[in-house]
């Protein structure tokens, strides 16, 4: 039996001003099938999580580095 799918999650792969991203969200809904399209708002946490990842990668490529030439 074939899985059924209720939805996709879109990321962009950075945020958008929101007049910027109307025009596709008025494009996503005129897709058959669309019941709604609602936009996720960028939030304060959303940056303090990439500046965590970037620093822990960060970390690890250093120590990769240290490692490879001690």
């Amino acid at each position: 039996m074939t899985d059924r799918v209720k939805g996709l999650v879109v990321t962009f792969d950075k945020d958008i001003r929101i007049d910027d991203v109307e025009p596709i969200i008025e494009a996503i809904r005129m897709i058959k099938g669309i019941a709604s399209v609602q936009p996720s708002i960028a939030e304060v946490s959303d940056q303090i999580n990439q500046q965590r990842i970037r620093n822990e990668y960060r970390h690890k490529v250093l120590t990769f580095y240290n490692d490879l030439f001690e």
